[in-house]
């Protein structure tokens, strides 16, 4: 048995979300809606739902406050919310999960078959919605935590100590100051779509350096690292490469 909650004040939206949910995800066997932040609060207490679809923007208290205030969030959360970059890349960089408005119904529906593989292997911590709300808290979004799954459980890694990452298929290995290394579960395309603007170039299909990290980069397209490691610069992407380091 899986118990949604749906959160938010358009009762419009609810009932949307609830009729798409009811058509295209029978996994789901009990739905409720509540309407405000603090309904919420105590409806989780008393009904603990396993998934709660919670809006962000809300009057008097918003989505992230109502994460705060509770002691402990022990079910998953898929955040639905009008187009806000700023709290978008928040929750991205705390890996966790979000649907835009209007919710399409095939978007809903891998968040949900997201959800169930998140059941039944590594749920969200309490640590990540922390993150999260630190997240929101920074001055600019360069300032993130960024967390990732990895074969070392849950870590979170400021962007100031990510030197470089390297892609091997499904997983992306993280090359950090004092010589410590990560592997995440994620692809280094969904990396580099995260870390693209925060001073991070793509110099290979493999290969995504820190700006802030680089050395030099040599006539025959090897970059060195401060870390003393050598990258190499795939011939189609160098002429670019160089463009940018010489800008930076």
């Amino acid at each position: 048995m899986i118990k949604a909650l749906i959160v938010d004040d358009e009762q419009k939206a609810c009932s949307i979300l609830k009729t798409l949910l009811e058509r295209s995800a029978p996994e789901i066997t009990s739905i409720e809606v509540v309407h405000n932040a603090m309904d919420a609060y105590f409806k989780i207490k008393e009904w603990k739902p396993d998934l709660v679809f919670l809006d962000i923007q809300m009057p008097f208290m918003n989505g992230f406050d109502l994460l705060n205030k509770l002691e402990e969030v022990n079910f998953d959360v898929v955040f639905t919310t009008a187009f806000n970059q700023y709290a978008i890349q928040a929750i991205r960089f705390s890996a966790l999960d979000y649907l835009l408005k209007p919710i399409d119904v095939e978007e809903l529906t891998n968040a949900v078959q997201r959800f169930l593989q998140r059941k039944n292997s590594v749920a969200p911590t309490n640590l990540q919605y922390q993150n999260l709300v630190s997240n929101l808290a920074a001055r600019k979004n360069d300032d993130f935590t960024l967390a990732i799954h990895g074969n070392q459980g849950m870590q979170f890694l400021k962007i100031n100590e990510i030197i470089r990452l390297e892609g091997d298929r499904n997983y992306t290995m993280f090359y950090l100051s004092g010589e410590r290394k990560h592997l995440a579960s994620k692809t280094l395309k969904e990396y580099e779509e995260l870390l693209n603007d925060k001073g991070f170039v793509r110099i290979h299909k493999s290969h995504l350096v820190n700006s802030i990290f680089v050395e030099s980069l040599s006539q025959d397209g090897i970059v060195l690292m401060k870390d003393k490691s050598q990258v190499e610069v795939s011939r189609r992407r160098l002429p670019d490469v160089r463009k940018i380091f010489n800008q930076l």
